[in-house]
């Protein structure tokens, strides 16, 4: 059973079609990354499988349920980054995870030792006395992300988590993401960046809400390559798929 499935996702806002008939599945253990331009339905495909909100039609599934459910197995089985992710600036790093730690109905001793892990694999255990509001982009895209990792999601989902970020703290990001894959969680990751990208196992590339190009994308490259050169680049690739779907 794979842990996500987009099944013929539709969804419109007024006379904006966001979503036609996207459909998509992730796996266990699986880092998938969801490409395309501003508004091709990325966030708003993100944003249903998270269970904020519901599709006009077709279907989502998280560990074979609906993530709208209120079922508590279900909402702790879910982490969710948004892009402008809701921290408490004037709190500190440790009273933001503190915070989060009760909204998940962490008991103490559970909450001490996820919080160790965390800090360790984030590389914030020296600032847990900063104030989130006066943490770096990339430290505060790491405080989100420990925040979302608190209740041991099976299913990570993150809405472009590194835009805005430095390029040491991206790398760092991605480097987190990985052990977390290692370990059989499955994450969606979105992203304008084409070097990320390539580092999925596998990727999907929407536009207009549908989804045109999916597969790993060494292999995509390497087809793309035969017809157009060996010079060509996934940008190019992409770009590509983005002229023909226009």
């Amino acid at each position: 059973m794979s842990a996500v499935v987009a099944d013929a996702l539709e969804r419109s806002f007024g006379e904006v079609r966001a979503l036609d008939g996207l459909s998509f599945e992730v796996a266990a253990g699986e880092l998938y990354g969801l490409v395309g331009p501003d508004g091709a339905g990325k966030t708003t495909s993100l944003r249903i499988l998270a269970g904020v909100m519901k599709p006009d039609a077709g279907a989502a599934y998280v560990l074979g349920r609906d993530p709208m459910s209120t079922d508590e197995v279900v909402r702790s089985s879910i982490g969710y980054m948004p892009q402008q992710y809701s921290l408490y600036g004037d709190l500190s790093v440790e009273e933001n995870l503190s915070f989060f730690s009760k909204m998940f109905c962490l008991d103490r001793a559970t909450y001490r030792e996820r919080r160790e892990r965390l800090l360790e694999i984030t590389r914030l255990g020296r600032f847990t006395d900063r104030r989130a509001d006066a943490l770096s982009g990339g430290m505060y895209k790491k405080l989100a992300l420990a925040c979302s990792l608190l209740s041991r999601p099976q299913v990570l989902i993150l809405d472009e988590p590194t835009n805005g970020v430095d390029p040491v703290s991206r790398r760092e990001l991605w480097a987190l993401l990985f052990e977390l894959v290692e370990e059989g969680m499955a994450v969606i990751v979105s992203t304008a960046y084409m070097d990320e990208a390539e580092r999925c196992h596998r990727v999907g590339l929407i536009h207009d809400g549908r989804l045109h190009v999916e597969g790993d994308p060494t292999a995509l490259l390497a087809d793309f390559r035969e017809g157009h050169g060996d010079d060509v680049t996934f940008e190019d690739l992409f770009l590509s798929v983005v002229r023909e779907a226009a």
